[in-house]
């Protein structure tokens, strides 16, 4: 028996959530972005160019923002290292989606044409690449191996969950219990 549950209201008490979490990090969060516009660039014009097409198509930098969040509720003062992981979050959740879009053959990416659609799809994943290099280079600068293994596995993790989608698409025998498999994967949770 399916169980129908309203969701009616629901979305404006996120959007308001969203805004007060918005408010505790917003100064850092500008930093993120400038970060991130800062380390699209390359000689390779294409790349900062399909880059900022995603990029700039919207989202909310939800993971940048509970990176943020995150780090001061754990009492980190240190903001400029704060404002790169986040940028290095958003940089691997950027590459996800250039690789998402190419897998799944999608046209449209948050109401826009999908980079795939517009450069094709050998450009979307090797920029996706590059995006994901930018993050561990961030890493790298970091310093620290505990960062460097968390996010290297995470990555790992979204990418067998995008395999895992790969194999189970289309098969109607996929039980519930597969299929929230590969969302958690997909997501890294």
């Amino acid at each position: 028996m399916a169980v129908v549950v309203s969701l009616e209201g629901e979305r404006e008490k996120r959007a308001d959530s969203l805004d007060v979490l918005l408010g505790l990090v917003k100064d850092d969060l500008e930093r993120v972005n400038r970060t991130i516009v800062d380390r699209m660039h390359s000689p390779v014009a294409l790349i900062p160019q399909l880059a900022s097409h995603i990029i700039a198509a919207g989202g909310k930098r939800l993971r940048p923002m509970l990176t943020l969040a995150s780090a001061k509720m754990c009492g980190y003062r240190e903001g400029e290292r704060s404002v790169k992981l986040a940028a290095c979050v958003e940089f691997i959740h950027t590459a996800t989606l250039l690789h998402d879009d190419v897998v799944d053959e999608s046209d449209l990416r948050r109401g826009q044409e999908s980079a795939n659609a517009v450069w094709g799809n050998k450009a979307s994943v090797l920029v996706g690449d590059f995006l994901f290099s930018r993050s561990f280079e961030l890493m790298v600068e970091d310093g620290s191996l505990s960062v460097l293994a968390i996010l290297s596995r995470a990555s790992s993790v979204i990418a067998e969950g995008e395999v895992l989608q790969l194999i189970t698409a289309n098969d109607t025998g996929t039980s519930e219990s597969s299929y929230l498999d590969v969302i958690r994967a997909k997501t890294a949770a």
